[in-house]
């Protein structure tokens, strides 16, 4: 019998892409990355654990920041190399920029415009 995870598409470097999706709002709030370990913690602690590819080490949603993100629901996309995952966004922070989601610039005429708000200094967030 195949193991869950085996049926993933892993690009080259062993991840696949993750999109958060806001339960209730369905607003897609970041995208990020898993590899088989964080998938399976995600799982096994029914909150977010992403990849940081920056860091090279396992990323737990909300570890300093206190927004964590709690499992609802998880999906695999018709070719299996995007994960979906539908969660519970807790204090309403996805953004390490202090703002709801991820996807705050917006195109304009030939540049990207600002639209959303910083609902916590980012400062204050990150200073535990």
């Amino acid at each position: 019998m195949t193991h869950w995870l085996d049926e993933i598409t892993w690009n080259e470097q062993g991840l696949v892409a993750v999109i958060a999706q806001e339960i209730g709002t369905n607003q897609v709030l970041m995208l990020a990355w898993m590899n088989k370990e964080a998938l399976q913690l995600t799982v096994d602690k029914n909150q977010a654990v992403y990849w940081s590819r920056s860091r090279q080490k396992l990323w737990f949603k909300g570890e300093e920041s206190g927004n964590v993100q709690k499992l609802k629901d998880i999906r695999l996309d018709c070719d299996n190399d995007v994960i979906l995952l539908t969660v519970e966004q807790i204090n309403g922070i996805a953004c390490h920029t202090g703002r709801h989601h991820c996807f705050f610039k917006q195109l304009g005429t030939n540049k990207w415009k600002t639209v959303e708000p910083v609902i916590t200094d980012p400062s204050i967030l990150y200073s535990k």
